[in-house]
């Protein structure tokens, strides 16, 4: 009987081989890491690549996590957000709160590209992008309209807010500030069904790293949150002297302790990625035992690796590779610790 094996599951640890080129990225999100994959492979640059593999995503909506039609906020609206970095030049573009536009990656590049500042947000992001040709459309779908209709039916329950009244475990507001209700809290867990982003790593033939990021960020979180995907350093970070890296998981947590950053950090001490991967979420982990979060990380030489917190639900993390020791993209398996 013959049969062929699609998905290749590998527990990775330290001294993972070097292949060059590489592409990496957060979950299983196989169509986005081969669509950068081609983009490198036809000749186009790191940037490229991770732009055009984030883009996929979006298409797809991965898991409704990434692009329209997902996660709407407290006022039932999808909102974008979204990174990309250049390792060569250190030169960062990034939206958060992009409302109406589709490709928050390209949009992301487009500040990079076409003005002086990094991040831009919101209705003013929206009218930049409408301005640089990005078509204006609707973000909302049946499926996020239904998510947000049948939160509605729920008393708004769960959701973010906390030390105020009317008690938020009851009602939809209007709040006011209220400290006495302090011990009253329901958190919306941040777990592995609405895990909110691709996060990828792009290292070219001659090492140049790009990392890019894109969400549509927590459900049901308060109009104009942003979380660590769009901030350098938190969702991503690049240096092509170094590497990249690149995070997922509960942003309001992991963006307080710069974990990309912290990573490429680690590895410019010469550390192994894995190494470097798992030390950052022992450091987070340290404050917040029960985080969710996993990061991945490769270094210019493409060695790569990848570490998650462990939780009664999360026990393992998958991640996406495709380099040139391996004949298609390979889907991985981190054991958390």
């Amino acid at each position: 009987m013959s049969w062929v094996v699609n998905i290749c599951f590998l527990l990775v640890s330290s001294g993972t081989l070097s292949a060059l080129p590489l592409v990496i990225n957060t979950w299983a999100f196989r169509k986005a890491t081969d669509k950068a994959w081609q983009t490198l492979h036809s000749g186009s640059s790191a940037l490229d690549a991770v732009e055009k593999g984030c883009q996929q995503c979006e298409i797809d909506q991965c898991d409704g996590s990434v692009g329209y039609g997902g996660s709407p906020d407290e006022r039932g609206e999808t909102t974008l957000d979204a990174m990309i970095m250049n390792g060569d030049t250190m030169e960062v573009g990034a939206v958060a709160d992009l409302r109406r536009i589709k490709n928050a990656i390209g949009v992301a590049r487009a500040v990079m590209e076409y003005s002086r500042h990094t991040l831009l947000v919101g209705e003013s992001a929206s009218l930049f992008a409408q301005n640089m040709g990005f078509i204006s459309e609707d973000l909302e779908t049946n499926t996020s309209l239904s998510i947000f209709a049948n939160w509605l039916n729920k008393n708004c329950q769960p959701n973010f807010w906390r030390n105020v009244s009317p008690d938020p475990l009851e009602s939809c507001g209007p709040y006011k500030p209220a400290p006495g209700l302090q011990k009253r809290e329901r958190h919306p867990k941040i777990i592995i069904q609405n895990h909110d982003t691709i996060g990828m790593i792009v290292v070219d033939s001659f090492g140049h790293v790009a990392v890019g990021t894109s969400t549509n960020g927590a459900t049901h979180k308060i109009a104009g949150r942003v979380g660590d995907s769009p901030i350098p350093g938190a969702g991503a970070y690049a240096d092509s002297t170094v590497g990249g890296a690149a995070a997922t998981g509960d942003g309001d947590i992991m963006m307080r302790f710069l974990p990309s950053y912290q990573a490429v950090e680690y590895m410019r001490t010469g550390m192994d990625p894995s190494l470097a991967c798992g030390k950052v979420i022992s450091r987070i982990k340290k404050y917040f035992p029960s985080f969710f979060g996993a990061i991945i990380c490769a270094n210019s030489t493409g060695s790569y690796g990848a570490s998650c917190n462990r939780l009664p639900q999360f026990t393992q993390f998958s991640f996406m590779v495709y380099n040139s020791s391996v004949d298609g993209s390979v889907q991985n398996v981190v054991t958390c610790i």
